[in-house]
């Protein structure tokens, strides 16, 4: 398998390599060069396997001869022996056609350590066959980095350094990363936005002479390996609801479009989906886009679902390469236009986008409202970002007879400021976590400053 950057001026590269370098040379975000295909009889023998097993599965086109299988399979079996419930990623009824899914049992509670906890391990085998050292740097808007640092902290050949916010995530996912107290874990907190944070990743990516020669790497929904990890929940979920003999639906609450676009390779590959539900908080771009093809940039607004705070979402210009038949040219005056400030769509390609993805925004007081409301119908007490989902499902959904996938993507004792804020006591953490408020913290606080940043990274590095 050989991955292309959807700019379309950096050469083709492989598994290892797509790992490691994470954004392409040219500013782009790599995709495979080919989607894989499974049959019909390939999706229905997944039925009933492990989560693991599908894993492998799932994943093995897309690593190719990069890893010997052996190897593969007892890497992504350790991965997913971590997470705290047995089925990795539970499926919880909500109603006679509405589920739930869990993807918050792994060590931070959040859905980025499915993908994270694997990227790490695949990290670590690729530097340690090379006998390289590298650097992690990385943005978060709360969840991505607590899943990096845990994914990371134990790996002998990488340091890591996560930028956050300063003030603008919750206190327990600033406390999940700053209370590690691993000597290859760096936190610095940014006097700005996520999109502060993200274009300094960026910017360190395309001219990394600040750190001499050592290898800089991505573990953002930028690269692959991400993307690659979270295409199998789809699947396994999809499988365990009757897939492939009928479609399934997801909601999924949007920010960096990552996870989404996760869902949508599931498709290309031939999960039958009927419909992705974009569900969005008021920091509205995808919705915008989709509904009024209004792809411009606004104001970041700080929201009750704070994951979610994001205008620039990186991921999208996945699915743009996709809905341009995948000519660069075309997705690379359209980047120029929204870089000026306001893009459309072409019609072609909105429409086709349209036909299989829908949207809705929720803003603050709806997710109070949703939080209150699905656990009076269901028992279940919904994180904010999820309870975007649960609103944007129940008013997207376009066939009730298809049974619909709400992705649930942290665990409510992450957000517990918005859980009392909707009229409960809270949401315990579990109790693996119980000293969590108490642990010492460790991270410095930086002006949204490039060169300060890389200063500080080049400094601390080992």
């Amino acid at each position: 398998m050989r991955y292309v950057s959807t700019r379309g001026n950096a050469p083709a590269i492989g598994f290892e390599d797509v790992v490691l370098t994470g954004l392409a040379p040219d500013g782009g975000l790599y995709v495979p060069e080919h989607v894989p295909q499974f049959s019909h009889d390939e999706l229905a023998a997944m039925s009933g396997l492990s989560y693991a097993e599908i894993a492998v599965r799932v994943m093995r086109p897309f690593v190719g001869e990069a890893i010997d299988d052996d190897v593969f399979a007892a890497i992504v079996h350790e991965t997913y022996a971590s997470f705290n419930h047995d089925a990795v990623v539970p499926l919880v009824q909500l109603s006679h056609d509405h589920h739930l899914l869990e993807l918050f049992h792994g060590p931070t509670l959040a859905f980025k350590d499915i993908a994270l906890q694997l990227l790490g391990r695949l990290l670590d085998h690729f530097l340690g066959r090379r006998g390289e050292q590298g650097v992690i740097m990385g943005a978060t808007s709360g969840d991505t980095g607590s899943a990096a640092i845990e994914g990371c902290r134990a790996c002998d050949n990488l340091d890591i350094f996560i930028l956050h916010p300063h003030e603008r995530v919750s206190e327990v996912q600033r406390r999940q990363m700053t209370t590690v107290g691993a000597a290859n874990v760096h936190n610095i907190a940014i006097r700005g936005d996520f999109d502060d944070a993200q274009a300094m990743v960026k910017a360190s990516f395309a001219d990394q002479a600040f750190l001499q020669g050592t290898r800089l790497i991505a573990v953002n929904s930028i690269n692959w390996a991400r993307i690659m990890a979270q295409i199998v929940y789809y699947v396994a979920a999809g499988v365990a609801l009757g897939a492939p003999h009928r479609a399934v639906s997801f909601t999924v609450p949007s920010a960096n479009f990552g996870n989404l676009f996760a869902g949508y390779m599931a498709y290309r590959m031939g999960l039958p989906v009927a419909q992705f539900v974009i569900a969005t908080n008021a920091n509205d771009i995808l919705h915008r886009t989709m509904a009024d093809n209004d792809f411009s940039r606004r104001a970041l607004q700080a929201t009750l679902a704070p994951s979610m705070d994001i205008v620039v979402s990186s991921n999208f210009e996945r699915l743009l390469f996709e809905a341009y038949g995948r000519d660069s040219d075309r997705l690379a005056r359209l980047l120029a236009d929204f870089a000026e400030g306001k893009a459309r769509i072409d019609d072609e390609a909105l429409e086709a986008l349209r036909n299989l993805f829908s949207s809705h925004t929720v803003d603050d007081e709806t997710i109070l409202e949703v939080i209150r409301e699905a656990h009076a119908h269901t028992g279940q007490l919904l994180d904010p970002h999820t309870a975007c989902g649960y609103r944007a499902a129940q008013v997207c959904r376009a066939d009730a007879a298809t049974p619909m996938i709400t992705l649930a993507t942290a665990h409510p004792a992450k957000f517990e400021a918005a859980i009392v804020k909707a009229g409960f006591e809270g949401a315990p953490l579990p109790e693996a976590m119980h000293d969590l408020m108490t642990r010492e913290e460790h991270y410095d606080v930086l002006d949204a400053e490039l060169e300060t940043v890389q200063a500080y990274v080049a400094a601390k590095r080992h």
